[in-house]
């Protein structure tokens, strides 16, 4: 009986996985998901914090997330970048100043906001330098978003993780 078994186990093993149907249809094509980075050169805060709102000169896709940096030093040689918003304390920890950001889907504004600003100190008011990302929204490289999440506090993982080739940035500024 049992060799009787294993014999329609096997038979039936073999008919049901050599089954094929048709075709299906053709998929929908694939998004482009590249993402894209921009300098902002020579920034400058009024004394009451008010920064610039700067035009993308294209329009995002519903989805598509900016990330700010702002270039706070040099180390071996590579600009060293700190994520917006950036915050500055006094001595006693109380806040001072911080730098902030906002993006709509045409245009996006640096600026500062903080407790007297007229005091902030001129070399972090003037000449600032600023690095926008732009991620896309949607990601097919990865089906679980909660595997291979990137730190967006870091500049260089968020370039490795969407692939860019950060060697030419286009200006705005």
């Amino acid at each position: 009986m049992k060799k009787i078994f294993i014999l329609f186990a096997a038979v039936g093993l073999v008919a049901f996985s050599s089954c094929e149907g048709p075709e299906g249809p053709p998929g929908e094509p694939g998004v482009n998901t590249v993402a894209q980075v921009i300098d902002v050169n020579n920034v400058n805060f009024a004394l009451n914090g008010d920064g610039e709102v700067i035009n993308f000169g294209f329009t995002l896709y519903p989805g598509d997330v900016v990330l700010a940096y702002r270039a706070t030093g040099v180390s071996n040689g590579s600009t060293v970048w700190s994520q917006i918003p950036e915050s500055h304390y006094y001595d006693d920890g109380t806040l001072f100043f911080t730098y902030k950001f906002n993006f709509s889907r045409v245009d996006f504004e640096l600026y500062l906001e903080g407790f007297e600003l007229n005091t902030v100190p001129t070399d972090l008011r003037t000449n600032q330098k600023f690095r926008i990302v732009i991620v896309p929204g949607e990601d097919p490289s990865i089906s679980n978003k909660s595997v291979n999440k990137v730190d967006y506090s870091d500049y260089n993982a968020v370039i490795k993780k969407y692939n860019i080739d950060d060697t030419n940035v286009k200006q705005l500024k």
